[in-house]
């Protein structure tokens, strides 16, 4: 699937001109030193307001293709995702497998993904590296390296590319992948058995740091 265009952005009001003097303003009782102040005061709580967390009007949403900050940590409620850890020549040279993500933030079908890249984070993050990785990023020569990520961008987001411990391209899709095409490819990576064939899989977790794959009851 490839990105979405970028929506027109709303257009930014205009001041209007008063209808009626300043002094119709100015409430019973409150000279025109006063009545500026408060004003201005008033201006002020209003702006203090609108800029508290959860206050401002929605500018951006899951079914949107505009601009709303770090996608994984708004959508997916998992900042920790992105700057990735490692690189993937890294992985490569310490023969871990890795599961590229390339994204933007400001793409419906990313936003609506990055869900399902926090989810492979929690069950496979401890034995494959996840690397979300912006085509912004990407060095045109690096294209011909088959260590760097360049190399594997088709030119849409989002697109998933998991390699093997061997560094082998093991799947390679664009779009909205279901959780479950990623989860079979990666049972296959690390010789698990099929899910038609297990138990469903739950994360139990001893504390708030550590935690492990366990069958579901």
């Amino acid at each position: 699937m490839a990105i979405s265009p970028i929506s027109p952005g709303t257009a930014i009001p205009t001041l209007q001109p008063l209808d009626r003097p300043w002094g119709a303003m100015v409430p019973p009782g409150l000279g025109g030193r006063r009545a500026i102040a408060a004003a201005l005061l008033g201006l002020l709580l209003s702006v203090a307001l609108w800029a508290l967390p959860g206050m401002a009007p929605a500018q951006a949403a899951l079914t949107d293709d505009r601009f709303d900050g770090n996608i994984f940590a708004l959508y997916a409620g998992n900042g920790s995702l992105v700057p990735p850890r490692t690189t993937l020549a890294d992985n490569f040279a310490r023969q871990r497998p890795a599961i590229v993500v390339y994204y933007v933030d400001d793409s419906s079908d990313c936003k609506q993904f990055s869900s399902t890249v926090s989810r492979l984070q929690a069950f496979y993050g401890r034995a494959a590296e996840i690397l979300p990785i912006s085509p912004d990023a990407l060095l045109p020569e690096k294209k011909d390296d088959p260590t760097d990520p360049a190399h594997y961008y088709r030119g849409f987001v989002p697109q998933t590319v998991i390699f093997d411990q061997n560094g082998q391209v093991v799947l390679d899709e664009i779009g909205q992948v279901p959780y479950e095409k990623l989860d079979d490819r990666l049972r296959e990576v690390f010789d698990l058995v099929p899910r038609q064939e297990s138990p469903e899989l739950r994360l139990r977790s001893f504390n708030e740091l550590n935690s492990e794959l366990v069958p579901g009851s």
